[in-house]
């Protein structure tokens, strides 16, 4: 199974920016965990950008390239982004899964509202790095 892993604006800063909400561990340290966790089990593609056409031309292509699932933290786009919804129902029927290191509705009230969540199979937030991991296994479940 071949999954990307999609992060927006500013997680490239994971480990430096905000540590008391995002953690400590960078963003690089999770994608190589997650590497060598499924190693065996999938084919695991990266990509992040601090630019909403970027991660939409990313999402496009893994699409193309015959992506089975995404797991998606697009950031602050999440919260503003109607294009990003709209990429995200383009590539239909391949699953996205909206994910967050922190619980968003335990933050600031503008963080309460995604515009992308009714356009992914689902959202996972505030497991810290352990989001990625669950929703990798929640794409490996849909398609077992």
């Amino acid at each position: 199974m071949k999954i990307l892993v999609l992060n927006g604006p500013n997680l490239n800063l994971l480990g430096q920016r905000e540590p008391g909400i995002y953690g400590r561990t960078g963003l690089e340290e999770i994608l190589e965990s997650l590497r060598r966790r499924y190693a065996d089990r999938l084919e695991l593609q990266t990509f992040q950008s601090n630019h909403e056409g970027a991660l939409i031309d990313r999402l496009q292509q893994a699409h193309r390239e015959g992506v089975e699932g995404v797991v998606l933290n697009a950031g602050a786009y999440t919260h503003t982004s109607i294009a990003l919804h709209d990429a995200i129902r383009s590539v239909a029927p391949m699953p996205v899964v909206e994910v967050h290191l922190s619980n968003v509705h335990a933050r600031e009230p503008f963080r309460h509202t995604s515009m992308i969540a009714a356009a992914c199979r689902g959202v996972i937030g505030g497991f810290g790095a352990d989001s990625y991991r669950l929703a990798i296994e929640a794409l490996l479940a849909a398609h077992d």
